[in-house]
């Protein structure tokens, strides 16, 4: 069976053209999905990719509109091929169900893998470089050193520790994280 696979970004773009496709091409099923190829979370191809059996064939317009990336997209048609469903985009002419789609996906693979070993070297690097300027990285701290002396004497003074919490604009576990009772006693007691 052939089952096609349609998205748009947006809502406001039309999904026409591939369905057309896709129809012309001999689609008996066409799933749809309306939203960034960026997402992982899309009903129409989670609802493709699990009604296509071993002997379907999955065709697409053009290979973005699985994927955005070409890691995703090898990803996928991996999965598709182990599953024992053929792949086919309409536009680039590949076809996984036949000897050539075979022998050039594998450089697809290739491809993906130095494409995801280059962003984790650009990603350590820009690392680095941040690190030198003095920039760490991470969420800021939301209770300073000063901000965890005025919990502390606020607990200290009997201020209920929702109201402290409240008043420094912290939860209650980030509160009882920074200022553990032991401390708070000691305190207590000094004051």
């Amino acid at each position: 069976m052939l089952v096609g696979y349609a998205r748009v970004s947006t809502l406001d773009q039309n999904l026409d053209l591939q369905i057309d496709g896709l129809h012309v091409a001999g689609c008996e099923r066409i799933f749809s999905d309306r939203t960034s190829g960026a997402r992982a979370d899309r009903p129409g191809l989670r609802d493709a990719l699990g009604f296509a059996r071993d002997g379907d064939l999955l065709l697409v317009w053009k290979l973005d509109r699985l994927s955005r990336s070409l890691s995703h997209l090898v990803e996928t048609v991996q999965d598709l091929e182990r599953r024992g469903i053929g792949f086919r985009s309409l536009t680039e002419g590949l076809d996984t169900s036949n000897s050539g789609g075979k022998a050039i996906f594998p450089l697809f693979a290739a491809i993906a893998s130095v494409e995801r070993t280059l962003i984790q070297e650009r990603t350590r690097a820009g690392l680095a470089a941040a690190r030198q300027r003095g920039r760490i990285g991470g969420r800021p701290k939301l209770l300073t050193t000063e901000k965890q002396a005025a919990a502390m004497k606020l607990l200290a003074s009997g201020t209920p520790p929702r109201d402290v919490a409240g008043i420094l604009g912290i939860s209650i576990p980030t509160l009882y994280r920074h200022c553990p009772a032991s401390q708070r006693t000691t305190s207590f007691e000094t004051v």
